[in-house]
């Protein structure tokens, strides 16, 4: 059942690149590529929009079949991460690409890059680095972080953690179209995360046992 151990901690028999969540994953990347691409080349907001949507319409299928068909895997967990980047960063710099729009008013492109910019720093840099910490613990993915320090999960991988993260700036960027408020709030998002990592570094990332010769293992060097 859902929050059971079976399902918060890894099983090493169930690792497996190709799981029905996995290729949903690769399905929805590549397809979030081509309409972010494509959006760029002609100057269509619409189909920088319609790659978002399919990013975010993606990610949740994926994950929802994962626990659905119980193939959550940390394998699975790692390519989601990488392929949810790299569907935000071409979403992104596809819409800093564009020419001045109406959209936009008479905003310059730099403008609208440097929000851009600072979101991308917090998503891909710092985001990217909390959210591989799991991989110190056995737990599947992210989503079961509560096990190991609560407060990091609420903040991060949360339904509203989640949404704050990956939603909040977006929508509100697209609605108004004012780049001072998408810096505002690429720039909170940036201190809530390095305030988690704070947080991180104060728990500690466990370092894996060193096998021995014999079949035993420590944490630390065997004499010479």
């Amino acid at each position: 059942m859902a929050g059971s151990r079976e399902r918060i901690y890894a099983d090493p028999s169930a690792e497996r690149l190709f799981t029905g969540a996995t290729i949903i994953t690769f399905v929805r990347t590549v397809a979030t590529l081509v309409l972010s691409l494509w959006g760029a080349y002609d100057g269509s907001l619409t189909l920088l929009v319609a790659g978002l949507v399919t990013y975010w319409v993606g990610d949740t299928l994926d994950g929802e079949w994962a626990r659905r068909f119980d193939c959550e895997t940390r394998m699975g967990g790692l390519i989601d991460m990488i392929c949810d980047r790299l569907s935000c960063g071409a979403f992104y710099i596809g819409l800093a690409w564009l020419q001045p729009t109406p959209f936009f008013g008479d905003e310059p492109m730099e403008l609208i890059a440097i929000p851009v910019a600072v979101y991308l720093f917090e998503f891909m840099v710092v985001d990217m680095f909390l959210s591989l910490a799991y991989l110190a613990w056995p737990i599947r993915s992210p989503n079961y972080f509560y096990v190991i320090d609560r407060r990091i999960y609420l903040w991060n991988w949360s339904r509203l953690g989640k949404a704050a993260n990956s939603g909040l700036f977006a929508i509100l960027l697209l609605v108004t179209g004012w780049w001072w408020l998408g810096l505002i709030i690429a720039v909170a998002l940036l201190v809530l995360k390095c305030v988690s990592l704070r947080w991180l570094l104060q728990l500690g990332l466990p370092v894996p046992e060193r096998p021995v010769p014999g079949g035993a293992a420590t944490g630390r060097p065997s004499a010479a």
